[in-house]
């Protein structure tokens, strides 16, 4: 058996995996602080317990991780997206499970419509054929306002089946 895991990387994104055995979809598990620096102000973390709860135990597991988005004039989400990666690789290296960065263009060229662009549009499409694929989820992929993690894994699945 193999387990096709689809990371949607950062604080606010969501974790699918799909089996023979069948589909998990998580939001992905985040704590919030005390942020670190002198500005009093609270900062979101993955928290590493939980996901590693969540990974754990895989069979023959494959993840494809989405890359993250960097961008100099986006500082602070940059800087979440690049701490959220570093905590899920290292939950990711501890379990031994084997994994490659995908660029959300190549999955979405993929599973999306032709010529959807924009923010807004790829959002939507994602959760309109996310919530075909797998309406057991509508309801979370609503929640999440995307299915990015399950179709990452969808994608990891029709990749490496």
């Amino acid at each position: 058996m193999r387990y096709f895991v689809g990371i949607d990387n950062g604080c606010t994104g969501s974790l699918g995996i799909i089996s023979d055995k069948g589909v998990e979809f998580y939001k992905t598990p985040v704590k919030k602080e005390q942020n670190y620096t002198k500005k009093k102000a609270n900062v979101s973390r993955i928290d590493v317990v939980q996901l590693q709860d969540i990974l754990s135990g895989l069979a023959n597991p494959h993840a494809l991780i989405e890359r993250p988005m960097v961008n100099p004039r986006m500082f602070q989400a940059t800087l979440s997206a690049v701490r959220a990666l570093e905590a899920t690789l290292n939950v990711i290296e501890l379990l031994g499970i084997p994994y490659e960065y995908i660029d959300s263009k190549e999955w979405q060229k993929e599973l999306l419509p032709k010529g959807t662009k924009g923010k807004e549009d790829l959002k939507k499409a994602s959760l309109d054929i996310g919530s075909r694929l797998f309406p057991q989820f509508k309801e979370d992929f609503e929640k999440q306002k995307d299915a990015d993690g399950m179709l990452i894994a969808e994608y990891c699945r029709r990749k490496y089946k």
